[in-house]
């Protein structure tokens, strides 16, 4: 029986070297890869024909439009409108990276945490520029709540500082541990089918019923990592 932890193996597909740096094409680049250009292709055929009475795929764009607008519209308020596209791409990119690693034979990158840790390493840096650029160096007082007592500050700054030093490695860990965890279960439980042959009917309804469930945790988890960035955007520009 193949090991559960196979799935996650990465494989060069385009072995490349640039002196010690191994920088081969490998099946995670693919998918992820893939994930951008069905992203694309999503909304450009989508938005293509634009009508008042819009079709199944635009009808599916202008939630997906509404539902990321929605969101920054009520964590950032109407100040958050020009961080849509971003929020947007954040958003669809962690999504259909998820919903691809369902497909069979096939790689969920954000079962990785070099890739969701760079991933949220990227937008604690950007946010973190972001609110500097924004309050300069009023941004500190972000570690200090306002209205705290002076002999609490020694206390509330360090804390304050471990908490917001901490949301690239929870923001991370959050979707790696889901993914991975997810995907493990799946493998094993799928692996009881073949071996308990006709008993195996039972394992394959418990596949069927977590497969839905994955779904479900995948959609969750693109949702809770897209809302977390639009909660630390709004940080950034208005502090407590």
């Amino acid at each position: 029986m193949a090991s559960p932890l196979e799935q996650f193996e990465i494989h060069p597909i385009i072995p490349l070297q640039m002196g010690n740096v191994d920088v081969s094409f490998t099946n995670s680049s693919l998918y992820m890869v893939l994930t951008v250009v069905i992203t694309a292709g999503f909304v450009l055929l989508g938005m293509r024909h634009r009508a008042l009475v819009p079709g199944r795929l635009q009808c599916a764009v202008e939630l997906s439009y509404e539902f990321i607008a929605n969101m920054l519209r009520d964590t950032v308020g109407n100040e958050g409108r020009k961080y849509f596209p971003f929020v947007f791409t954040v958003f669809m990119f962690v999504l259909l990276g998820n919903l691809l690693g369902m497909t069979p034979y096939s790689f969920t990158f954000t079962s990785h945490i070099v890739v969701t840790f760079a991933l949220a390493f990227f937008i604690f840096l950007g946010v973190t520029i972001l609110g500097f650029a924004k309050h300069g160096l009023h941004f500190f007082s972000f570690f200090l709540p306002p209205g705290t007592p002076l002999p609490m500050w020694p206390l509330l700054i360090p804390i304050e500082i471990i908490s917001y030093l901490s949301r690239p490695i929870s923001l991370s860990v959050r979707l790696f541990a889901n993914m991975l965890a997810g995907h493990t279960l799946l493998k094993v439980i799928a692996g009881f089918i073949a071996v308990l042959g006709v008993a195996g009917v039972l394992p394959f309804a418990f596949v069927v019923v977590l497969t839905g469930l994955e779904i479900l945790i995948a959609c969750l988890q693109a949702y809770v990592f897209t809302i977390l960035t639009c909660l630390y955007i709004n940080d950034a520009l208005h502090l407590h």
